[in-house]
């Protein structure tokens, strides 16, 4: 059920967005003490609160005219973050060259969490600078890493 949601309200975001300079980023449909369902949106210069809101207003009227959605849900609208999940390819594409955190399943050379500069994401793995790439059946998770 969830990812029928996802793919839906995916649709619907883009469609919302088309023209507007912002990019989808991710849709969440998920079940805590409640349903959730986020959506991430991002533009080169950043997300402001009037963008989350713009879309949320949208998003929202349509998903009651259109009686998508199965549950009672709790909508949230926001930017992905500044350690955001990377996931699709031009995600790797964008962020090529930045520093990231990657976690493993299982450890790899005694370490479950690598940390390196980002060089390329395609049929071999994740390339890291200086690392052989790291089979994508090994990687739980890519984040942009934040210097602390």
């Amino acid at each position: 059920m969830a990812n029928v949601v996802e793919k839906t309200v995916w649709q619907m975001a883009e469609s919302l967005l088309d023209g507007s300079g912002i990019e989808l980023v991710d849709v969440e449909y998920v079940k805590e003490k409640d349903w959730y369902l986020r959506v991430f949106i991002d533009k080169p210069e950043g997300i402001g609160i009037e963008d989350c809101q713009a879309l949320s207003e949208r998003l929202e009227a349509d998903l009651d005219a259109k009686d998508v959605m199965p549950e009672p849900y709790i909508l949230e609208v926001s930017s992905p973050g500044l350690d955001r999940v990377l996931k699709k390819p031009r995600d790797f594409e964008r962020e090529r060259g930045k520093e990231v955190d990657v976690s493993l399943y299982e450890p790899l050379d005694g370490e479950k969490l690598l940390v390196g500069k980002l060089e390329g994401f395609g049929e071999q793995g994740l390339s890291l600078e200086g690392r052989e790439p790291i089979p994508k059946e090994k990687i739980a998770q890519v984040r942009l890493h934040i210097e602390i």
